[in-house]
């Protein structure tokens, strides 16, 4: 007899509200990641946000913070949106995952990719996010946030520059992922991949800015 999957969905409250998702998360066991992170990183921002940004996971510090973007990663999202004339209180952000998945190196916890099945169990989550926010568009900060949205597995630079209609949303753009910017060692590859993700944001907002006119 085969197993019927693990999934967040079980645990979706009847009625979906913020304060209701952001409630039943925390309590989510839906894949196994829960066993060895701090706690639920649920997403947070404009309740009707236009724009929603989807990272891939939390990391160190947003685990023991229990908020999205608020390490390294999220401080160069935050300059990145600055310069592209966006202002982080009007958006929403969130993770693909909404639980640190990690490995020890010493006495750090060194971040891991997710795999595609806690992706899937996880993506309940975020179309109640997508539901309850109403985005005009959903951003996808690298490749694990793509396939979320794409249900598969994708290639970033494929995808990167223009809009995409999805199951997910009707319009999703997909950029690099801000720590994919850090892990640059050279500084002048690192200024050059951030330039390229100043303007893919900016081409975002102008894009918007244009669906309104």
């Amino acid at each position: 007899m085969r197993r019927l999957a693990r999934s967040a969905r079980t645990f979706l409250p009847a009625q979906l509200s913020m304060a209701q998702l952001r409630e039943s998360a925390a309590g989510c066991t839906g894949c196994d990641l829960y066993q060895c992170a701090t706690q639920t990183v649920f997403g947070e921002g404009a309740g009707r946000a236009s724009m929603m940004f989807v990272g891939e996971q939390p990391g160190d510090q947003e685990d023991r913070a229990g908020r999205p973007f608020v390490g390294p990663a999220g401080k160069t999202l935050d300059k990145a949106l600055a310069e592209a004339g966006i202002a982080r209180r009007d958006l929403y952000v969130t993770n693909a995952v909404k639980h640190f998945k990690w490995e020890p190196q010493g006495k750090r916890r060194k971040h891991k990719k997710p795999s595609a099945t806690e992706i899937a169990a996880c993506r309940p989550w975020l179309e109640a996010e997508i539901a309850v926010v109403k985005p005009r568009v959903i951003i996808c900060l690298g490749a694990t946030a793509a396939q979320a949205a794409f249900g598969k597995a994708v290639r970033l630079n494929e995808l990167r520059g223009r809009p995409w209609s999805t199951s997910i949303a009707p319009i999703v753009f997909v950029t690099v992922h801000p720590s994919a910017v850090l892990r640059h060692p050279d500084p002048v590859e690192r200024e050059r991949e951030y330039r390229g993700f100043v303007e893919d944001l900016r081409s975002i907002r102008l894009h918007l800015q244009l669906k309104a006119a």
